[in-house]
């Protein structure tokens, strides 16, 4: 079965939800209709940078990738942040995840980016595998905090 990776369209929306939502259920994280929407939209927006590509196979989207491009204090080129990356149970171990990452490397590539960098949970033991075949982690320790949780008031 051939793999083809190729940028997302408005087409695409009906077989993009459902691995968008199974990733998020990965995650054990809900999003609201509202954002699903508006994180759709900003896909298929191209002033808006984040991107979005899919795998496909027999006419059948089995994986999704968003990524987007930032500047960087430690370099003059961009950094490119491979954001989200899910493939569908029944595409696994065939490919698929490491052709996601090459087609964002080579969007990278040709955007001049310094590195391509993503995260994952540690829990995430399958996907660490994958991604330690194609560099090893970088060690470092990633934190997020909520800055609406801060004592001084926020405009938003």
């Amino acid at each position: 079965m051939t793999t083809t990776v190729r940028p997302i369209q408005p087409q695409d929306h009906a077989q993009w939800l459902p691995l968008w939502q199974a990733y998020l259920t990965f995650y054990e994280t809900h999003l609201s209709a509202e954002q699903t929407q508006r994180t759709w939209e900003r896909l298929n927006d191209p002033q808006f940078n984040l991107h979005g590509l899919v795998a496909e196979q027999d006419g059948q989207l089995v994986g999704i990738t968003h990524y987007l491009f930032h500047p960087s204090s430690w370099a003059d080129e961009p950094y490119c942040y491979l954001e989200d990356l899910y493939v569908a149970s029944n595409a696994r171990r065939n490919g698929t995840g490491k052709l996601l990452i090459k087609a964002v490397a080579e969007k990278a590539k040709i955007a001049c980016a310094k590195q391509v960098y993503w995260l994952t949970h540690n829990s995430n033991t399958r996907a660490q595998r994958l991604y330690n075949s194609i560099e090893p982690a970088t060690g470092f320790v990633h934190y997020s905090i909520d800055p609406r949780g801060f004592d001084t008031p926020s405009p938003c």
